[in-house]
């Protein structure tokens, strides 16, 4: 099924049945579809959307959009769908495509931490202990794999590393409100990531 590509705006609170509910407000679209893919020409189908208007492009860009006759955009999404008969290049996508109370599915940036110890990443507890000569030694992994044999650190070892940065996706987040002149959509609850210039959702149907 396809979806919307959207903005993070910012979490707000509503009343919903005498409760205060944590909300996140989302500016969904309009979005165009830029390209169409069929089974004989690309081997798979696949409708690709594009999303807030792109002011620096080259003329192959520029080519990419022309054949669709929209403006070149700067957030491109591809959604692999079954029946495209449905599609045509150029056609608007917008908040309609949703309803209110509906559960979905979100895609975005989680927030970068940067290089960080292994307390903060995986949760070690550490020595513990500020007793006993441990000195620097309070937040450090510990033993990471035996010495003679294997001679080596097993894949996938819990070390220190880069923490955050990824693509998080959260399913059956509600829809409480869509404002179909604004192209607002608030769900229910957090959504990873924050308010960052190149900060965009994914916002998807799920799969019945």
């Amino acid at each position: 099924m396809i979806g919307i590509i959207g903005i993070y705006i910012k979490m707000i609170s509503l009343f919903i049945n005498d409760r205060n509910i944590p909300c996140t407000i989302l500016k969904s679209g309009p979005c165009y579809i830029t390209q169409i893919k069929n089974l004989k020409k690309d081997g798979y189908k696949s409708i690709q959307i594009g999303f807030i208007k792109k002011k620096k492009y080259n003329k192959p860009t520029l080519g990419h959009f022309k054949k669709s006759k929209i403006s070149p955009k700067k957030i491109i999404k591809e959604f692999k769908i079954e029946n495209i008969d449905d599609f045509y290049l150029g056609q608007k996508i917008t908040v309609n495509l949703f309803k209110k109370g509906e559960l979905v599915k979100i895609t975005s940036l989680s927030k970068g931490k940067g290089f960080q110890g292994v307390v903060k990443k995986h949760g070690f507890s550490g020595v513990g202990e500020r007793t006993h000569g441990q000195h620097n030694r309070l937040r450090a992994p510990g033993s990471i794999g035996a010495g003679s044999d294997p001679s080596r650190v097993f894949k996938g070892t819990k070390m220190a590393g880069k923490m955050g940065n990824k693509n998080c996706t959260i399913k059956n987040i509600e829809i409480i409100k869509i404002n179909e002149e604004k192209n607002f959509i608030i769900v229910k609850g957090s959504i990873p990531g924050g308010n960052r210039n190149n900060s965009y959702v994914i916002i998807e149907k799920l799969w019945k």
